[in-house]
């Protein structure tokens, strides 16, 4: 079985966000590194060259593969921020989480990825209650 391409890093988140070249996506990358540092409790560690982590859980397919995986995170890419609650879609997600999407703002979804154009498109409060919830589910099926 081959190994996961995405791992944890040592490299600096910061450093990292620095070299956003869009300037709004740079300093909505650092809101969202403060507010995933707030809901998570976790230190934030790069996975691969350009995802930022928080937490990890361990898991294992019935196929046998297994491996390490953040528990959420985001990365500020050309076209989207990108938030990675992998909660979102284990077993169906978790209660309220259609209203929470509903309430959140403009974005798209794609299995565990939320996409976002700009921060301002959205309420804060509400992603700031999904990444809790996807967080308190992983963490309680994963460990």
């Amino acid at each position: 079985m081959s190994e996961a391409k995405t791992k944890p890093t040592n490299a600096s988140v910061v450093d990292f966000i620095n070299a956003v070249e869009n300037k709004r996506r740079r300093e909505d990358g650092f809101v969202l590194l403060d507010l995933f540092k707030k809901t998570t409790e976790d230190e934030p560690v790069m996975w691969g060259e350009s995802i930022i982590g928080f937490g990890s859980y361990h898991y294992k397919y019935k196929s046998g593969r297994e491996g390490e995986w953040m528990l959420t995170g985001f990365s500020p890419r050309k076209a989207h921020q990108v938030i990675y609650m992998m909660g979102c879609y284990v077993d169906e997600g978790f209660d309220e989480q259609d209203q929470l999407f509903s309430k959140l703002g403009k974005h798209k979804m794609g299995a565990s990825c939320l996409y976002i154009n700009k921060l301002s498109d959205i309420d804060i409060s509400v992603l700031e209650e999904l990444i809790i919830r996807s967080c308190a589910l992983m963490r309680d099926k994963y460990h």
